[in-house]
């Protein structure tokens, strides 16, 4: 019997992508991976934190965005620049939220965003 030296390749082509500072692997689009899409947990945080935010406004659980930010321990400018995610487009929200669809874009750059109409909302998220 004789030994030969065999080496096996595998290649993988993995896509390295920043998410919000960090970078993040992602495999190839037609990996059929479950979850290997999924949403970021960051940006869903966001968004649920923005959600309740506005709803302690509307509900009269807190009267100023001064309120929120001396419960939650942060700033007075991060509760006003962040709530602006709770502001996105309903079909933008259904995408991140719902169809757990990876934005092209950073949570910062989405509350820039907000402030578009929300036709323009979509192809900016999503590119």
């Amino acid at each position: 019997m004789s030994e030969t030296a065999t080496t096996i390749r595998v290649v993988i082509p993995l896509t390295l992508r920043k998410r919000n500072g960090r970078p993040k692997i992602l495999p190839p689009e037609d990996a059929g991976l479950p979850g290997s899409q999924g949403q970021d947990p960051h940006v869903l945080r966001a968004i649920a934190r923005a959600w309740k935010w506005r709803r302690q406004l509307e509900d009269g659980e807190a009267s100023t965005l001064q309120d929120i930010a001396g419960k939650e321990g942060v700033s007075e400018r991060y509760i006003g620049r962040m709530i602006r995610l709770a502001y996105l487009a309903p079909e933008v929200l259904k995408a991140l939220v719902v169809k757990r669809r990876l934005p092209a874009i950073s949570i910062n750059e989405m509350v820039a965003v907000a402030k578009l109409p929300w036709g323009e909302q979509t192809g900016r998220v999503f590119g």
